[in-house]
């Protein structure tokens, strides 16, 4: 039980993490700097960090060689993919659009997952996914955007590619989960990640301007180099050890709720009815996606 509770913490915390996270990131880039630049920035001082952080682990770091395959799909998917199509994308769309179209990813890996890990699909799990959907749609529905930008749509197709490739993610993590440390699956699939994406952000991470940057503006890098991407990574992977994939990806459901949130605390903007009701269905969402069957 106390698995379970600790697990549901570690990925409630990385999903408020990454909901801050769809701000921040349209504050860095691509004014501070281009998005390509900004992963490779992302994942270098990430799988330093993780492999800094293992060489203290008790559990060797040395991976069987019939799984050497499977992290790098996991690396391409969960990383290399992942990381340039969201930052890209996000950095020319609206962060509704984004909160809106990651909604994909639960759906994609309970589908993903009933095929290729024989997860089980009750319908109860399937109305709970329907219930958190409506939620999120009637929350984030009731902020409209203003203006359209000639390169909308290319970064909502990126954004719904992005969900694609992580759902797929999700579901190749899980069976390595089982074998090895989270440390020991995220500093390798983080590894592999890394060496795809070095070609894509090379160019735009020499030219980082760090000499022009405020405090502000290092704060928010911080924040997104070690908050968003080491920490919520490795708390989504205890978690994934932990729960079913649905269930870990449900959570997703809760950014447009964060998002909310902090809009009221720091922008002062009140909380409409829709935005509570949205909320309610949300959570009961996670719920009943959460729930064991027998």
């Amino acid at each position: 039980m106390k698995k379970d509770i600790s697990a549901h913490l570690a990925v409630l915390s990385a999903n408020l993490i990454f909901s801050v996270n769809f701000s921040i990131v349209k504050y860095v880039t691509p004014s501070l700097i281009k998005p390509f630049g900004l992963n490779l920035l992302r994942v270098l001082v990430t799988t330093s960090l993780l492999w800094l952080l293992g060489s203290f682990a008790i559990r060797a770091t040395k991976i069987q060689r019939n799984h050497i395959l499977l992290f790098i799909l996991c690396g391409i998917t969960g990383v290399t993919i992942n990381q340039l199509l969201f930052i890209k994308g996000l950095s020319i769309t609206y962060s509704s659009h984004a909160a809106l179209l990651m909604l994909c990813t639960p759906i994609l890996i309970t589908i993903i997952a009933f095929f290729i890990l024989k997860e089980k699909l009750p319908a109860l799990r399937v109305f709970g996914l329907g219930v958190g959907i409506a939620g999120a749609i009637l929350l984030i529905s009731s902020k409209k955007s203003t203006g359209i930008g000639e390169h909308i749509v290319l970064g909502d197709i990126m954004i719904i590619l992005n969900a694609i490739s992580y759902a797929f993610y999700f579901v190749l993590a899980k069976p390595l989960m089982q074998t090895y440390s989270a440390i020991n699956v995220m500093r390798w699939v983080f590894t592999f990640g890394t060496l795809f994406i070095i070609p894509f952000g090379w160019v735009e991470f020499t030219v980082i301007p760090w000499s022009d940057f405020s405090l502000m503006d290092y704060a928010a890098i911080t924040f997104v180099v070690l908050a968003a991407t080491f920490l919520a990574y490795y708390l989504n992977a205890y978690g994934l050890q932990q729960l079913v994939a649905a269930a870990t990806g449900a959570y997703i459901y809760l950014h447009p709720v964060f998002a909310t949130s902090f809009a009221s605390v720091f922008l002062n903007e009140r909380i409409s009815a829709n935005e509570v009701i949205a909320a309610i269905l949300i959570f009961s969402g996670v719920y009943l996606v959460n729930r064991k069957f027998p």
